[in-house]
Order: C-alpha cells, then structure tokens, then sequence
C-alpha cells in the first residue's frame, strides 16, 4: 500500500512538473509576441527567427554540457530509459524536496524543466538587441550564453557548487531565489546590456542636442497578447519552482504561489499605469505591459512566503520601478526596444533584496552577494563574448540595411509584404 502512495505521487510530481515545463516553454511564444509588436514592422520577422532559433539553440547547448555544468548530471550521451522502480521509490521517499537538478532518476524532467529556464534567459537579450544587431552574431552568443555563460551562474546557486572553489552564496552567505528573479531574469539582462553598450542605439532614437525620440512598435495588440501569455506561463515558472504536488503541504504552496505571482501582476499593472498617468498625462499601454512583467520578475525571488497583500505591493513598487528604469536608460542613452533590461534587470535586482523582509532564511547582504556574484559574471563574460563576436563578425548590420529593415538583409522575406507600397 505504501508503495502505491509513493508511485502515486511520483506519477503526479512528474506530472505537474512536466505540464510546468510546457507552461514555461509556452513563454517563448509570449516573448516572440511581444518583442514582434514592440519592433517595427520591417524588423518583425527577423525578431520572430531569433526567438525560434534561441529556443532551438539553448535547447541543444544545455542536454550537450550545460546540464552537466550546472548540476552535474550529463543526459546527451547516457539518457535515461529504463529505471529500477524500487530504486527509484526508495530515493524519491528519502527526499523532502521532491526533484532536484542531479538525480540519476528524475533527471529527464528535471532537465526539461531547467531547459526551458535557459530559453528564457536568452529570449531576455533577444528584445533588448533588437531592430540592428547581425542575426548570426546573436545565435552564436546564444550558443556560449546557454552553453556556458547560464550554467555556470546556476552551478553556483541553485547546482549548490562554491563560487571558482571560494565560497557557498547558499551556504555561507544564505542567498535565496526561489524561482530566478536574479539567476534567469537579472542573468539575462545583464547579458543584454553588455550586449547594448557595444551595440550602440538605433540611428534616430537619440537626438544630437539631447532629445530622446520615440520609435513606437507597430502592433500593440501582439504585444498585449505576448504578455497575457507571459503572465499565463508564469504560472509554470513559478509553480513549478515548488517543485512538487503529491502531498497536501506541497499543493497548498503551489496554490499560494499561484495566487502570489496572479496578485504581484496586477500589482505591478496598476503600478506602472498611474505613474505613467502622472508623467505623461496618459494611460501608456507599453508601461502598462511592462508594469505586469515587472511584477512578475520581483515577485519570482519569493512568491511562497508573502500574504497576499505583501505580493500586490512587492508587484506594486515593481512595476512603479520599471517606469522609471525606463525613463534613466533612455537618459544615458542605453537603447532597449522593448524595455527588457528594465524590466528583468533593475526589477529583478529589486526582488531578490525584498525576499529578506517576508523570507527569514535570507539576509540583505546574502541577497547582495549574490546578486553581486550573478551579475559581474554574466555581464563580464558576456561583454568578452560580444567584443570577440565583435571582432571576428561584427555586431551590428550596415545604416543601409538598418534603414530598410533587417527582416529583407537577415531573413530574406517581410513580415507584412501585402502592406509595403512598390
């Protein structure tokens, strides 16, 4: 009998953990959504193929070694077929914590979910780059990026290895993120911003006496799309990080994350879109949807702890922070589309220094370590990265080509083709 609770419950772990991997996969098309509608139209299917092609990519490069750098646990050669069923009973009920990155038995659903964190990562620089970085220049960041550059961040947090041999962020200093505000979303605007400082802006968007000039996106209603499926598949992202289902403890923490991470969107929705009202006298759809996304990433350090009311005003103070972070890049003249490095970068830092106040295992100065240790990794091995790609390729496409569109240099074909005057 106690035997069939056990399989019961590694069926519905597996399970749950499986369909939160699909949620958090389903993302990428929200992130295709919307960095499509925040570009303009000529450079709309070229940012569609970087979404595509980042997913492939960070897919292939993660079951190849970047599995097996962050945890230890190589999948491309062995795979996992067949198991021992007692073996695994017996491992699974030993454990408190449901999966983990590692285990010789739940390693195929571990990888996936993990898998599927990388995308994310990238789909993050993916935005901030867009409309006059070289298609082949990002893919091939993409491949150190998820290959390289995520796993190691991630061996060091959530793989539980000492940072180049010296110290624990875990252990010594008692750094927490539930679910990657800081190891995925600041590790992925981090990434960007190396990425945009060498890039340089867009020509036009920066005045020669200072002026700043909008470049609006050309479908609002796909980006609003990508950001409910954003909000949907965050869900998973979230959820997931529970990382288990099939006892009674474990479904009532996935039901308050659930209602944490519902409760810090719209937050941070409300947030953004009365400071946007305040400032520019208007409701402003684009820091509306950032607002949502906001909450979301400062939420993701911790949505387990937090009532209810903490989540909304940790969602809140998020999205009133991505209005502003938005408003400074543009001031140091930092050219990000889509307000990515904003919303997953500074809104991310923001949420792993909040864990501490509803969290008592972490501290502020944990919480700054790591970020600290997170953020000069992957923006200086990003920068050498982009600076060797620099070199040997070339970042950014010709005034020429940047003028016409790069969906016709790039990929050979218009987005909306019907709708171009001959």
């Amino acid at each position: 009998m106690e035997n069939q609770i056990f399989e019961l419950q590694y069926a519905m772990d597996t399970f749950y953990f499986l369909v939160c991997g699909a949620l958090v996969m389903w993302m990428a098309a929200g992130f295709a959504m919307l960095e499509a509608g925040l570009v303009r139209s000529k450079n709309t299917t070229e940012i569609l193929t970087k979404n595509v092609a980042l997913f492939a990519i960070s897919c292939t490069m993660y079951l190849v070694c970047g599995y097996a750098i962050m945890y230890d646990g190589g999948l491309f050669l062995s795979g996992i077929t067949e198991v021992d069923s007692a073996a695994v009973l017996a491992d699974y009920a030993a454990r408190e914590d449901g999966f983990n990155g590692g285990s010789i038995y739940s390693g195929a659903s571990d990888f996936f979910f993990q898998v599927v964190f990388v995308a994310t990562a990238m789909s993050i620089v993916s935005g901030a780059v867009a409309e006059r970085m070289k298609l082949w220049a990002f893919l091939a960041f993409a491949v150190v990026m998820t290959g390289f550059i995520y796993p190691m961040e991630g061996a060091w947090t959530w793989g539980g290895a000492s940072v180049f041999g010296m110290y624990s962020l875990g252990d010594d200093f008692g750094f927490s993120d539930f679910a990657g505000s800081g190891i995925v979303h600041m590790a992925g605007a981090a990434a960007a911003l190396a990425g945009v400082i060498l890039l340089g802006a867009r020509k036009g968007k920066y005045g020669k006496n200072g002026e700043i000039n909008a470049i609006p996106g050309a479908n609002l209603p796909m980006a609003t799309l990508g950001t409910f499926i954003l909000w949907m598949g965050w869900f998973g992202f979230n959820g997931g990080s529970v990382l288990k289902l099939g006892d009674i403890a474990s479904a009532n923490s996935v039901a308050v994350v659930f209602m944490n991470t519902n409760a810090a969107a719209a937050g941070g929705l409300i947030g953004a879109l009365i400071l946007a009202r305040i400032l520019f006298k208007k409701a402003d759809l684009t820091m509306a949807l950032n607002g949502a996304l906001a909450g979301l990433v400062a939420i993701t350090a911790e949505p387990s702890t937090p009532t209810p009311l903490e989540a909304t005003l940790i969602g809140l103070v998020g999205g009133l922070i991505v209005v502003v972070a938005i408003l400074s890049l543009d001031k140091l003249k930092l050219d990000d589309p889509v307000g990515a490095i904003s919303v997953h970068g500074v809104v991310g830092l923001f949420g792993l220094l909040v864990v501490p106040f509803t969290n008592d295992g972490a501290t502020v100065g944990g919480q700054l370590v790591g970020a600290l240790t997170i953020f000069v990794w992957v923006f200086g091995a990003s920068f050498i990265t982009w600076l060797v790609l620099k070199a040997v390729m070339g970042l950014r496409v010709t005034e020429e080509e940047e003028y016409e569109g790069v969906d016709l240099a790039e990929c050979g074909m218009e987005a909306y083709p019907e709708f171009t005057s001959k």
